[in-house]
């Protein structure tokens, strides 16, 4: 056994290692935060040559109806590439000496298949065809789960945005108090957005699921003049989209798919950092749900860290990060170009492991999501004569113009920033605010409560177009570990 198949144990002496799990998605330990159990059965070694045996499969019953293969030569190549027919693993070192990456996986079709059916695999298909078609089921598998993904999510954001409807909190721009808002039409705005998404998901499709078949340049010289006829009957038999004109070289459909993907996650790590920053024990307003046995640090015992959000921030990081591989492989040199495509191979399983484990990391985040209301309250009147000199302002300005009381109320809120007095009383001894305004009426000003505008109301808009989306495309699956399939387009 060579060195490199061994490891060193903790006395010098080196003991077998086997090398299984080389990458974090795979970890024993870590694989749990960057891949699903669903995105690990889509992209799993077996099971991606398996699904390129099933678009040969498809293949050759095609070239059957057609007449350009014997009767009888579709059912065998089925059945010598059902699951189990081959020894995959034992490719493994055909796959290194050839250099090639689906000639073993061909040979072991052939000699799986009994009488001469074996000869007609393949015919005059090129690898990619074959590679680019079963990639598009791939792809269309993600995008099954992370369908089921975003329903969960949709729903569990409505029906908080509802519960909060009312809950008032302190609005922040650039990480200082605003204006007044309510954490119902926060989780709105975060709703909103993850519809945006699952509208672009469903367009998407037609776009990038297409099937590929059009030989080694893009002629179909051998498929004998029947290539758009075959490509047709091919593309509905997989329940692919047909493409005008052979897609080698042209990788915009892979790109599009991984960077809808990493704009999602990127809605995602928005939605989690603001749950990040909440949760900070100066804020106090949300929480991750916590159970008893987690630990958030070695040497500090107190410490609760909102891990789960904060991975959701790093799994969106990789998404966009591989994504740009995708955009990387649209430079392709004349008709086919190999660096491109397995590039993408790496590209689409990332893109797709940390895209599907952010929605699940965030869906149990939201699931476990502890709002503290009374603290929300608590933080809006601490800071109630901040989140209210808008309202001031807009008040006298019927009276001495808007720009005039901008200067007005940011001189006299800037003094008491600045000399650490109440806003109330610097406006109560201002001869020009006290011609205008009674007590009362500035009393009434700085009431948080007065200055929600329509708040409510708008939080009503996405939490109803999401409701009416998610009762048109069927009941949302129930949430488990790797989300289960489902498809919708928004409406």
């Amino acid at each position: 056994m060579a060195v490199s198949d061994q490891r060193l144990r903790h006395d010098g002496r080196r003991e077998p290692c086997g090398h299984e799990r080389a990458h974090i998605t795979d970890s024993l330990f870590h694989g749990g935060g960057y891949a699903t159990q669903e995105s690990r059965r889509i992209f799993c070694d077996r099971c991606r040559l398996q699904r390129w045996l099933r678009v040969e499969a498809a293949l050759t019953s095609c070239q059957e109806r057609l007449g350009m293969v014997a009767p009888g030569t579709a059912a065998e190549v089925a059945r010598a590439g059902e699951p189990g027919r081959i020894d995959l693993a034992a490719l493994a070192p055909e796959f290194r000496r050839t250099g090639h990456s689906l000639v073993p996986l061909l040979r072991g079709l052939e000699g799986a298949c009994e009488g001469t059916a074996g000869e007609m695999v393949h015919l005059g298909a090129t690898t990619q065809d074959i590679q680019d078609t079963a990639q598009s089921l791939e792809m269309r598998e993600v995008l099954a789960e992370v369908d089921a993904g975003v329903r969960t999510m949709a729903a569990v954001l409505a029906d908080l945005a509802v519960e909060h409807r009312e809950s008032q909190m302190p609005g922040r721009t650039h990480g200082q108090p605003a204006l007044p808002i309510t954490f119902g039409l926060k989780v709105a705005g975060w709703l909103d957005e993850l519809l945006r998404h699952a509208e672009r998901l469903g367009q998407l499709r037609p776009r990038v699921l297409t099937a590929q078949l059009s030989g080694g340049v893009g002629t179909m010289a051998g498929f004998g003049g029947r290539g758009r006829e075959l490509l047709e009957l091919f593309a509905e038999e997989l329940g692919l989209g047909v493409p005008m004109v052979g897609w080698h070289a042209a990788r915009d459909r892979v790109a599009e798919f991984g960077t809808a993907l990493a704009m999602l996650t990127g809605t995602l790590a928005r939605i989690a950092d603001e749950i990040r920053v909440l949760s900070r024990p100066e804020v106090g307003e949300v929480s991750e749900g916590w159970q008893y046995g987690r630990v958030g640090s070695s040497t500090m015992p107190h410490k609760r860290n909102p891990e789960r959000s904060a991975q959701v921030v790093l799994l969106a990081r990789l998404a966009r990060s591989h994504a740009a591989l995708g955009i990387e492989s649209m430079v392709q040199e004349h008709e086919r170009d190999s660096r491109g495509l397995r590039m993408e191979w790496v590209a689409v399983a990332d893109v797709s492991h940390y895209t599907l484990a952010a929605l699940g990391t965030l869906n149990d985040v939201l699931a476990g999501l502890r709002v503290d209301s009374g603290r929300m309250a608590a933080n809006t009147r601490a800071a109630a004569e901040s989140l209210c000199t808008e309202a001031v302002m807009l008040a006298l300005t019927p009276s001495i113009g808007r720009q005039s009381a901008h200067a007005l109320v940011y001189e006299l809120s800037q003094r008491a920033r600045s000399d650490g007095t109440r806003l109330r009383d610097c406006l109560l001894a201002d001869a020009t605010v006290t011609k205008w305004l009674s007590a009362t009426d500035v009393d009434a000003l700085l009431d948080p409560s007065r200055y929600l505008g329509e708040a409510q109301e708008l939080t009503d808009l996405p939490v109803d177009r999401a409701r009416r989306w998610l009762a048109a495309t069927g009941p949302a699956e129930p949430r488990r570990p790797g989300p289960a399939p489902a498809e919708g387009s928004l409406s």
